[in-house]
């Protein structure tokens, strides 16, 4: 069965380069779309064409189901990869693309509805023997409808969003007298996030781990799992770092979670990739919070520890081929660190750092892998989510692949915009991440002492004090000084470009 004509790829930044990438493999003419913002962006030069969808804001662009049909109707796709974000996880989009009799690179998009709305998810997940975690399976009205729910689980508790994810619509409250305030604002997140602003509680668990399976399913009723990846490290519910494996999950719950999550894929008869997120208690007891019916951001680790390429598959599982393998054929190999690099200031509590990148160094050798979607010059605007790129390590142990992950962190540089780079390298050295003894707290708890990546951090911030001194002009960099010769040059000439 052949593949598809041509692909046209929804989306903007590192997932569209790698699924560019992943289509230039497969010998796939590829469209890409951009914003009047992402003219210059890395994709657009990448793919074999590609279409304008209009103005900067993401609601008349990427977000414009009819612009994004149109153009694959003018460019002649007969499918289209919705990436990460924006539409990836629309039922209405996946819906257009199928009456549109366009492909659509993922689930069905009864399937997208059902796993979208968190409490219908959660109820799919009881039919099939999957724990969740206790709390209301059916969306909240009144703030009394919220207390009443919250005093029968105990406090504290959790205002998620029905229809969303990427703590998007959730806020923790840890007494009757939070509700009204913490429900306003959820109600007004998810209402600004996903266009429906209903909310469920869940009671919130102390200190879990976020462990989430990896699954593949085909239209022939083959359906496996590709193992755990670790997702603890977050800051306000988003993460930061995943590993895989987990240094906390044992042989025997790896199996037990992947089993629960193939029950659920068939309960609710999935078809391509997706991820069953669970937190963990401290008793190794998972319970199941949502699956993600998409490509995640975070599958490089996945990648990296099984030797499958998950784009790939994506496109061939939706053309109608079988899985290549079984569930006794796949094994981890070694072990793979992640780390999202984001145009944000750790130092400002992960506030967003938009402006251009004036000179950029990539780490590389063995066992290094970086899926960017920026380049130098390029302007990280403001009007999408920061992330740049993702730093992924790989080493035949946890321990080779954190000195490999040290190493790389401190080649990479980016000069122009602060960015989490000097996180990562605290976190790289922080003793309860070295250890694997860490948890969804990890961030606020994060030890403070200093370290060499302080001392330099200081150093780099008296450096361009100096240099703003002397030039009279602002110059943000990613928190270290300048270190080689090539990095001076790449410096003095984007300093004697801005004047």
């Amino acid at each position: 069965m052949s593949l598809f004509g041509k692909i046209l790829v929804a989306n903007r930044g590192e997932i569209a380069v790698r699924v560019l990438r992943a289509c230039r493999e497969m010998g796939v003419p590829s469209v890409a779309v951009f914003s009047e913002a992402d003219r210059s962006s890395p994709h657009v030069a990448m793919a074999d064409e590609a279409r304008l969808l209009g103005p900067a804001s993401s609601r008349d662009s990427y977000l414009r189901i009819d612009r994004i049909l149109g153009a694959a109707r003018d460019s002649g796709a007969d499918a289209i990869h919705p990436g990460y974000g924006f539409l990836a996880e629309s039922a209405t989009f996946a819906r257009a693309c199928e009456d549109a009799g366009i492909a659509f690179i993922g689930p069905a998009s009864e399937t997208v509805a059902l796993m979208g709305e968190k409490t219908s998810a959660r109820r799919a997940a009881i039919a099939a023997g999957v724990p969740v975690v206790p709390g209301s399976l059916e969306p909240l009205g009144t703030a009394e409808d919220v207390r009443r729910e919250a005093d029968a689980l105990g406090y504290p508790v959790l205002l998620k969003a029905a229809a969303g994810g990427g703590g998007k619509g959730l806020r923790l409250v840890t007494a009757p007298s939070e509700i009204e305030a913490a429900l306003a604002r959820a109600r007004s997140e998810a209402e600004s996030a996903f266009g429906d602003d209903r909310v469920y509680v869940e009671r919130a668990l102390v200190k879990p781990r976020h462990i989430e399976i990896q699954i593949l399913a085909d239209h022939h009723g083959n359906a496996v799992h590709l193992f755990e990846r670790e997702c603890s490290v977050q800051r306000r519910h988003q993460k930061l770092i995943e590993e895989s494996p987990s240094p906390f999950v044992t042989p025997e719950l790896r199996g037990h979670m992947g089993a629960l999550a193939l029950a659920l894929a068939r309960r609710v008869g999935y078809r391509n990739a997706g991820t069953v997120e669970f937190l963990v208690d401290a008793h190794r007891t998972p319970y199941f919070i949502e699956m993600n019916t998409r490509l995640q951001v975070e599958h490089p680790v996945t990648e990296m520890v099984t030797g499958v390429d998950m784009v790939r598959l994506q496109v061939e599982i939706a053309a109608g081929r079988p899985l290549p393998f079984r569930q006794s054929d796949l094994r981890q190999q070694g072990h793979a660190i992640e780390c999202r690099i984001y145009a944000e200031d750790p130092e400002r509590g992960f506030l967003p750092s938009p402006g251009r990148i004036h000179a950029l160094r990539v780490p590389g050798g063995p066992g290094v892998r970086d899926d960017s979607g920026v380049r130098p010059g390029y302007e990280v605007p403001v009007h999408y989510d920061s992330l740049l790129s993702k730093l992924v390590v790989h080493g035949d142990t946890r321990a080779v692949a954190l000195s490999r992950l040290r190493r790389a962190l401190a080649e990479y540089r980016v000069l122009g915009v602060t960015t989490t780079l000097p996180f990562h390298e605290r976190a790289a050295r922080d003793p309860a991440f070295v250890s694997g003894d860490y948890d969804t707290t990890f961030v606020e708890g994060m030890a403070t002492a200093p370290g060499d990546g302080d001392v330099e951090l200081a150093i780099a911030a008296a450096a361009i004090r100096a240099l703003r001194d002397r030039r009279g002009r602002r110059v943000a960099t990613s928190g270290r000084a300048p270190s080689s010769a090539w990095w001076s040059a790449g410096l003095a000439e984007s300093q004697g470009r801005s004047r």
